[in-house]
């Protein structure tokens, strides 16, 4: 690696980045100049910026023009909170456009400490590597003895190489075998699981990325992003003493009233909160089933009816921290909603596993109609160690399942698996053949749309999709917010973009003047009604590409407390900018990716719409949601106005870019 003297910015950011040829073999740092940060931040923006920069239009996503980056924000390893996510870009295999992911544990830190604000990988290494990095060197060694472990094999093997206080991102099994499903972790189990970047991942022949970095990134008022933290901290004290009263039953009758409710109430960060640090995610398992958050039976059945609210708390947050022997949090995160479990009992021991986050517990659990929580560790402790996204494999498997119940899949097919609703021990047995590739694991290996295409027959009609990626756990009849986020992001298919439950509990009309006060859906009328949610929605989005680029958790924006999210990017900065520039930031990240997808000649409006059954294209016939068919096209139509996105192309408009400050943009989208 080139040498370079390494230089405390004390700006937040190191203003340099680290490129890894990995055909040639090479690595070289890159100064970056100022002006990105000032446009873009770091993060997500960073990587969006150098990825719309670099990247040959109609590169093959597993092939050597691919650029996959890994990603710290701004705020990360400063003296501020809930800021240890690190973003994982490149070309989506799964959706052919843009592919982001967001992750926690503690790999970001240790990635910002090597002196460098991202590492972008380029190329394909001819046999298994992993790269090195302590911010005095950097170099790619040999991976062979790595390659065919799982991920949590993978860290202890470089632990006892390395020294135990290096941080680990790796790819297990499913990214070897170049699954459309894989994804990128650490700390054993926390996961950049969305879009198939592990996957791309698996094919550069990238194992891992070793971070042992000793070098602290500067602020430029450290003693004011201190005063801030502690004020903010004393906030998201207060009310711990409710926690004790908190229950499945009671979560789950919640549920239950606010659907019978003919008005909703505006949802309390502070209970959040609360939640989070008591059960963490699990605690939105009876209540979303209860409610009719929660999907069932693969996008088909009703909680009430078909996995009742006796069922769900069998896998619901009390059943699941009964294991819980330690609470885990992610790095500078003061409500660790994570845990170390200990599954000593049932016929799956697991000595030491991550507490099942709500998605995984859903997708197989309701969405299955599994009730078997010790098959529900087990699935997801192996898909954690092969590195595989859970709610992908679920939905994939709910695809199977229905496959195989309308005659479209066989056992000799499956190889003799008789697939059925809730039957825990074909759900895990065709797990296996997923994350091996082995048999008819091999098609469904890459999702529901490549696996309907090559099965025929109709199976299309149960790939629940958006845009190539298999839908969230969250129902959209519930929420329409998440509609739009699932069909229009530029990486389609996200539950943690924007929707209208975030809007919420994060306040942003307290901070931002074009943020739009929720109450505008306070009843069943106004909540369904199509038109004048398109602002808010777009501001939500904003917001969250600003807290990629800052490299902040987004359950931190939403557990009360008011975060200081633009006061600590000026202190880190040394800027004197508002709010609303800050949200304009975001605003110019979502356009590069946005924009990176018109260049690939996608349309999201054209090319992402999700499968019928997650907005009522299919109505259900029964439920909370009996018979409700969401407005898809005028939700569209509005979206693509407020975001200046032309119908018919998905081109930006000129003006509108050029009002951004994004030339590059606006004399690419209209030569």
């Amino acid at each position: 690696m080139a040498k370079k003297k390494s230089e405390n910015k004390g700006k937040g950011y190191w203003g340099r980045v680290m490129n890894v040829d990995l055909t040639e073999r090479k690595v070289t740092l890159e100064d970056v100049d100022d002006s990105v940060y000032s446009q873009v931040l770091s993060g997500a923006g960073l990587g969006a910026r150098i990825l719309w920069d670099r990247m040959k239009p109609g590169a093959d996503p597993m092939g050597p023009d691919n650029i996959l980056g890994l990603t710290t924000g701004v705020l990360t390893d400063t003296p501020s909170l809930f800021t240890g996510r690190f973003t994982v870009v490149g070309k989506s295999p799964a959706t052919g456009g843009w592919g982001d992911s967001n992750c926690g544990g503690y790999f970001a830190p240790f990635l910002k400490r090597c002196g460098v604000d991202a590492v972008f990988f380029s190329g394909m290494a001819d046999s298994p590597v992993y790269l090195s990095m302590d911010g005095e060197k950097a170099e790619l060694l040999d991976a062979s003895e790595l390659w065919g472990q799982d991920i949590v094999t993978t860290e202890k093997m470089l632990k006892d190489k390395h020294g135990k206080r290096i941080q680990v991102a790796s790819i297990g099994m499913a990214g070897e075998k170049r699954s459309y499903m894989a994804g990128i972790a650490n700390d054993g189990g926390r996961m950049a699981a969305r879009a198939g970047l592990g996957g791309v991942m698996g094919a550069k022949n990238l194992k891992a990325v070793v971070a042992a970095g000793k070098m602290r990134v500067g602020v430029e008022d450290k003693a004011l992003m201190q005063e801030l933290t502690r004020a903010y901290r004393a906030r998201l004290d207060k009310l711990s003493f409710a926690q004790r009263f908190l229950n499945d039953r009671l979560l789950g009758m919640t549920g239950l009233i606010t659907r019978l409710l003919p008005m909703y109430p505006r949802q309390p960060a502070d209970l959040w909160r609360l939640l989070l640090r008591k059960f963490g995610t699990p605690c939105l398992t009876a209540m979303g089933s209860e409610g009719g958050d929660s999907p069932i039976k693969n996008w088909s059945g009703a909680g009430v009816t078909d996995f009742p609210l006796k069922r769900a708390q069998r896998i619901g947050a009390e059943s699941i921290t009964r294991f819980e022997r330690k609470k885990y949090g992610c790095f500078s995160c003061p409500i660790r909603c994570g845990g170390i479990m200990k599954v000593d009992q049932g016929p799956y021991r697991l000595e030491e596993t991550h507490k099942p986050e709500y998605e995984s517990i859903c997708s197989f659990g309701a969405l299955l109609l599994n009730d078997d929580l010790y098959s529900i560790f087990k699935l997801n402790d192996m898909c954690n160690r092969a590195g595989i996204d859970t709610i992908s494999t679920g939905g994939t498997v709910a695809f199977a399942i229905e496959c195989f119940e309308n005659g479209i899949l066989t056992e000799k097919d499956t190889g003799g698996l008789k697939l059925s609703w809730g039957h825990s021990e074909s759900i895990m047995k065709l797990t296996e053949k997923i994350i091996s590739r082995e048999g008819i694991g091999d098609t469904l290996a890459d999702g529901v749309k490549k696996a309907a295409a090559a099965i025929g027959a109709g199976a299309e009609k149960y790939a629940v999709h958006c845009g190539g990626i298999e839908a969230p756990m969250h129902d959209p009849k519930l929420d329409p917010g998440y509609g739009i986020s699932y069909y229009l992001d530029p990486s389609p298919g996200r539950h943690t973009i924007s929707s209208m439950t975030y809007l919420e509990i994060q306040n942003l009309e307290k901070k931002f003047s074009r943020a739009v006060p929720p109450g505008f859906y306070s009843t069943n009328k106004s909540k369904y009604d199509p038109h004048g949610k398109a602002e808010a929605i777009a501001t939500g989005t904003f917001f969250k590409t600003l807290v990629d680029a800052a490299g902040v958790c987004l359950f931190g924006t939403q557990a009360g407390g008011g975060m200081p999210l633009p006061e600590w990017l000026n202190a880190a900065m040394g800027w004197d900018l508002t709010p609303d520039e800050y949200l304009a930031a975001g605003e110019r990240i979502e356009q590069y990716r946005h924009a990176f997808n018109v260049r690939e000649g996608i349309n999201a409006q054209r090319d992402f719409k999700p499968h019928p059954r997650i907005w009522g294209g299919e109505p259900l016939d029964r439920g909370p949601h009996k018979g409700r068919v969401l407005d898809m096209d005028t939700m569209a139509r509005s979206f693509y106005r407020v975001m200046n996105w032309d119908w018919d192309t998905g081109r930006p408009e000129k003006e509108y870019l050029l009002r951004l400050g994004l030339t590059d943009l606006a004399r690419a989208m209209h030569p």
